[in-house]
């Protein structure tokens, strides 16, 4: 469905791509982990020409292009298949959850507003915000804000979803109710390619992990794979590195099987998980 080939990005002196290989089926969740400034977002941006990648090809359905050379007509087709949701929603400030969620309708697709109007309404029904049509941004908490941001993308119907830290700016309390609408779209069939440090939410719902540093792909395979059989020093360490931050040795843990694996595989001893809400709100 989707395929880049050698993706190569550069800013200035500072080569951020270096050759990265990407391709995503019908229907798969694809987690892409790694520390900052591995490329994570910055190949995410160039799949949907955000960024313009130096180097490199991309195939999307029955759209084929270099990087360098597509044109601004081969650009709108392929942003057509794709929604993208950003790190800070992105929302016009002066724009209700429903005009903002209708703007790419409207504007970007050309919808009738009627049309525009019932379909921005289902999205935002879908993302749990049925009473919060006629809210500003500054009337909506980070968490609502961000599900408007993903209502905006699945209103779209596109092919393919790409994620860019969906929480990453917010609250630790507000993480868990974008998680559960991401979780419930990807129970859905939909195609997802997220960028994130969400370790509960690569390991439960990807259907492959994907882990970069420095501008290149290190290792990719199953959550299974990845989480519990690593091949790579450099995602060991990694994955070391972040679990410690949302786990807590505890030798009379209750925690789940499969997880005490993936502790015991990183720290030697087994771990209790901390306490996460996610309901939706």
């Amino acid at each position: 469905m989707l395929k880049i080939t050698n993706i190569h990005k550069s800013f200035g002196n500072n080569q951020i791509l270096k050759g990265v290989d990407l391709e995503v089926n019908k229907g798969e969740v694809i987690v892409v982990l790694g520390p900052s400034g591995s490329g994570k977002t910055t190949m995410l941006r160039c799949i949907n020409f955000l960024e313009r990648a130096d180097q490199g090809s991309i195939e999307f359905d029955d759209i084929k292009t270099d990087f360098r050379v597509a044109s601004q007509k081969t650009i709108r087709d392929i942003r057509k298949k794709s929604g993208f949701v950003f790190q800070n929603y992105n929302l016009f400030a002066n724009k209700t959850a429903l005009e903002n969620v209708m703007e790419g309708l409207t504007i970007a697709r050309g919808v009738p507003k009627k049309e525009a109007e019932e379909r921005a309404k289902s999205a935002l029904d879908r993302v749990g915000l049925k009473n919060r049509y006629d809210y500003y941004p500054s009337q909506l908490s980070g968490g609502q804000q961000q599900r408007v941001g993903i209502a905006r993308a699945v209103a779209l119907n596109p092919d393919v979803i790409l994620f860019d830290e969906p929480t990453s700016a917010l609250d630790p309390e507000l993480v868990g109710e974008v998680l559960n609408v991401m979780k419930d779209l990807a129970e859905s069939g939909a195609t997802m390619v997220v960028v994130t440090h969400e370790m509960d939410f690569a390991r439960d719902v990807a259907s492959k992990v994907i882990f970069m540093d420095k501008g290149v792909i290190v290792e990719e395979g199953t959550p299974e794979d990845i989480f519990t059989h690593p091949k790579e020093e450099r995602t060991a360490q990694f994955l070391k590195r972040i679990l410690k931050e949302d786990y807590r040795a505890d030798e009379d843990s209750d925690f789940p099987e499969r997880d005490e694996s993936l502790l015991a595989h990183v720290f030697g001893k087994p771990a209790v998980k901390k306490n996460y809400n996610w309901g939706v709100c």
